[in-house]
């Protein structure tokens, strides 16, 4: 790597710093579910770009480690009655969704804590953050960045970075973390669109990030700890 390149990691790791405050940060994970990225699949192409890309993986990482960085974690899905009340049929995506018998379980491989985790549903829209509830959720929840993993890059995650943006919130994504189909048309979105509006890195360095941010804050809070209330004299 030559001194151009690690002074661009080096300033990334820097805005990561300050983005990635723990107090102020939730992960949020976009349709990562079992009809979406399992084996029976509403759409194969897409579970075969996420299973090359190693998205479930790293999203596991990403929420284990947010936990133990007390991130709170949201898992944002696609649900859909079996009478279809409610849902969109204004649009090709959405017939072909509902031809397909559809498993809304989140994914087993992405590590999903029911004790820990929020889980937000959805019938209806291209994306989890219109009219859903999750921007008041975030709100509650003292977000000001949001971490964005998941599914996909053409639809849904697009929908949610933009909304989370016009909603004032940071977004952060791992690339590694996401994913779209075809893989060369997700890259160009990420290139191109993606990263005019959010900051995109991978799962490692939000994993550091949050690790070192929580064990300063771990310290601070010791430090203060042994040295006990303040005596006047």
């Amino acid at each position: 790597m030559g001194v151009e390149g690690k002074k661009r990691l080096d300033r990334q790791r820097d805005l990561l710093d300050r983005l990635l405050d723990p107090a102020r940060t939730a992960v949020i994970t976009c349709e990562c579910q079992q009809g979406v990225l399992g084996e029976e699949a509403v759409f194969p192409a897409l579970a075969e770009a996420a299973a090359k890309t190693g998205l479930v993986g790293n999203v596991r990482l990403l929420c284990e480690a947010a936990r133990a960085a007390r991130v709170p974690v949201v898992h944002c899905t696609a649900e859909r009655r079996a009478d279809g009340l409610g849902a969109n049929t204004n649009a090709r995506l959405f017939a072909a969704a509902a031809r397909t018998p559809f498993d809304p379980a989140l994914h087993a491989g992405i590590g999903a804590d029911p004790e820990r985790d929020l889980v937000l549903p959805r019938l209806h829209g291209l994306g989890p953050f219109q009219d859903t509830g999750l921007a008041s959720a975030l709100r509650n929840l003292g977000a000001t960045t949001v971490v964005v993993t998941g599914v996909s890059v053409n639809v849904a995650l697009l929908e949610l970075t933009l909304g989370a943006v016009d909603a004032g919130l940071q977004v952060v994504i791992p690339t590694d973390a996401v994913a779209g189909t075809p893989p060369e048309y997700a890259e160009a979105v990420l290139a191109n669109t993606l990263a005019l509006v959010a900051t995109l890195t991978d799962t490692a360095t939000v994993a550091a990030v949050l690790a070192a941010r929580a064990a300063t804050a771990a310290g601070a809070a010791g430090a203060a700890g042994a040295a006990g209330p303040r005596r006047d004299s």
